[in-house]
């Protein structure tokens, strides 16, 4: 998967297109992020033991990677995401953008 946690990204599909946020969680078995402040989710509650409040919660939701794009450090815009290896062997992700390294 070419998102990670940490990463700013663009989600360009949905509900919630054209907003930013930083990625909290990334699940690469099924394919999804968690991104900050997108996909919102409306839970019912019920009370237990005093820990949980009842009622109605809203949280967010994991969205499918495909549906977001990274935005690269240096030239600020949504870009695709390729791979490059180094001299010293490690292999690092790059933006197609200005083949800047984006790790």
């Amino acid at each position: 998967m070419k998102i990670r946690k940490n990463d700013n990204v663009l989600v360009v599909t949905g509900k919630d297109k054209g907003k930013r946020g930083r990625v909290r969680f990334a699940y690469p078995k099924k394919n999804r992020v968690l991104v900050e402040g997108v996909n919102f989710i409306k839970m019912h509650s019920r009370a237990r033991a005093q820990m949980r409040q009842a009622g109605i919660i809203e949280r967010e939701a994991p969205i499918n990677v495909s549906n977001v794009m990274l935005v690269c450090n240096r030239c600020n815009r949504p870009v695709r995401v390729g791979f490059r290896k180094l001299e010293d062997g490690r292999k690092v992700r790059i933006c197609r953008g200005c083949n800047e390294v984006v790790d």
